[in-house]
């Protein structure tokens, strides 16, 4: 197969059906797009889901963050501790609460925080740990959960890029004391732009509540309760499609675990690429996308020029990640590259390929064909370590 008979192939492509054009269709012919019946009926299923007490649907996993933050009472003075890696950039919220992101490195192989190095970032000024389940790999929960008790933190679990994974057993989003989820592309799980916050603690879904909107029999009044909202909700739409998707996720998961394994089968046959790691408490992973780590003897160029290369074969690939203390915002509070060295040498080499439901094997056989003949192609050696 060469790249005219491939075709385009995207990194992400959503799992949409019938089922959910149906119920797209049946919300918009509803009298309420905003504030109806469907938006309670996909926060109570997606509680059910996950096993938690509430759940309070946002328009995405930053926003979902940010009103956990102030939910919680974080801002302005505050720190919070999280990770510089990672594809989706929820870690942003901490800057948009007012409060100040201090970074820790990660685990070399899970591309998780680590508890040691989380402690190590600890001060009078810490009042959470946000950690998250990187690519879908969950975090070191264990370790995380006795680190924030013993300190007297908040844990904050960041599972946008890992529903359905789980932590010796547990679903990701059971382990914080709140969770966050995201369901825009490359999720399993999407309806257009949107996201998930869900926690067993009832002060705490109030105040989401509280931030997130006035309630509809609060709008023709000019008296402000307590709190100004944002007003992030989710539309019927949103919901519909995204209570639609709960309902298929684990048709959706099974058929990505299919596609994983034919990932697998490939690049075995690729001695410079390391496919992705599964650490010993991880029950179950179901990846974001399909991440894959290049030897060391690839550069950061190297790597952009594989990337590159893959789309002139009308591959889309990515790097994963620009990791935030190198971006420029992270930049101006004064990180600099050199100061979390494995988030760094990780994302110098690590490159995402697509990973949906509507790939055959013959594209994941070219992709992975491509990226040999680009390695050959950069000069590049096959040391995966």
């Amino acid at each position: 197969m060469d790249g005219a008979e491939a075709g385009f192939i995207p990194l992400s492509d959503p799992d949409i059906t019938l089922a959910e054009i149906a119920a797209v269709d049946t919300a918009m012919r509803a009298p309420r797009l905003s504030g109806g019946a469907g938006l309670p009926a996909f926060e109570a299923a997606f509680a059910a889901y996950v096993g938690r007490a509430y759940a309070v649907a946002v328009p995405s996993g930053t926003m979902g963050l940010l009103l956990t933050l102030k939910a919680f009472g974080i801002g302005a003075g505050d720190e919070v501790i999280a990770s510089p890696y990672g594809f989706r950039e929820t870690a942003h919220a901490i800057s948009l609460a007012g409060a100040r992101p201090i970074f820790a490195d990660i685990d070399y192989w899970a591309g998780t925080l680590v508890p040691e190095k989380v402690e190590a970032r600890i001060t009078p000024r810490t009042r959470a740990i946000l950690a998250a389940n990187t690519n879908g790999h969950p975090a070191p929960w264990a370790g995380l959960r006795a680190l924030a008790a013993a300190r007297g933190l908040i844990l904050v679990e960041d599972s946008t890029e890992a529903i359905g994974s789980k932590y010796r057993g547990s679903l990701v989003g059971s382990f914080g004391d709140a969770s966050v989820f995201d369901f825009c592309q490359p999720s399993p799980l999407v309806c257009g732009e949107g996201g998930m916050v869900v926690t067993d603690d009832v002060d705490v879904a109030v105040a989401l509540r509280r931030h997130r909107t006035h309630r509809l029999n609060e709008r023709s009044s000019v008296v402000v309760s307590g709190t100004a909202p944002y007003q992030a909700g989710m539309s019927e739409i949103a919901a519909a499609l995204g209570h639609a998707q709960l309902a298929r996720l684990e048709e959706i998961l099974e058929r990505r675990r299919l596609i994983e394994h034919l990932y697998y089968k490939h690049v075995q046959s690729f001695e410079g690429i390391k496919d992705p790691y599964v650490g010993p408490d991880v029950t179950e992973v179901n990846w974001f996308l399909y991440l894959v780590h290049l030897g060391n003897r690839f550069s950061r160029s190297s790597r952009d020029a594989i990337v590159e290369d893959l789309a002139v074969e009308d591959v889309e690939a990515a790097a994963y990640c620009t990791p935030l203390h190198l971006q420029r915002h992270y930049f101006n509070l004064g990180y600099r590259r050199g100061d979390f060295l494995v988030t760094e040498k990780v994302a110098d080499r690590a490159v995402a390929l697509p990973f949906h439901t509507h790939l055959t094997e013959d594209q994941i056989e070219f992709i992975v064909g491509t990226m040999k003949d680009a390695s050959i192609n950069v000069g590049a050696g096959a040391a995966i370590y």
